[in-house]
């Protein structure tokens, strides 16, 4: 299994689509430099309007996770029983 599974998601404007944002300081306050849309609730609300695709993103690694954990399980116990005449795995 993996030491990290870090994943990186590009925010991005719903107006056009562009990721290319000014913002203040803080991240109160967005700006999309394509469109000129303004987020007037800040990092916050840009989160919140790209909420699907960050679940996206989330349900796909938590597919990996689990794909991961299956594998290494089923090594382990390949392993485990390496030898053992009555005991097969199929798969």
């Amino acid at each position: 299994m993996k030491d990290s599974y870090n994943k990186s998601i590009q925010l991005r404007c719903i107006t056009c689509g562009d990721s290319d944002f000014e913002f203040n300081e803080d991240k109160t306050w967005i700006k999309c430099n394509r469109c000129g849309r303004e987020y007037l609730g800040g990092y916050d609300e840009l989160v919140e309007l790209n909420q699907e695709n960050i679940n996206r993103e989330l349900d796909e690694t938590k597919k990996e996770i689990t794909k991961d954990l299956k594998d290494d399980i089923t090594k382990m116990f390949k392993d485990a029983f390496k030898g053992n005449k009555n005991i097969k795995f199929k798969g």
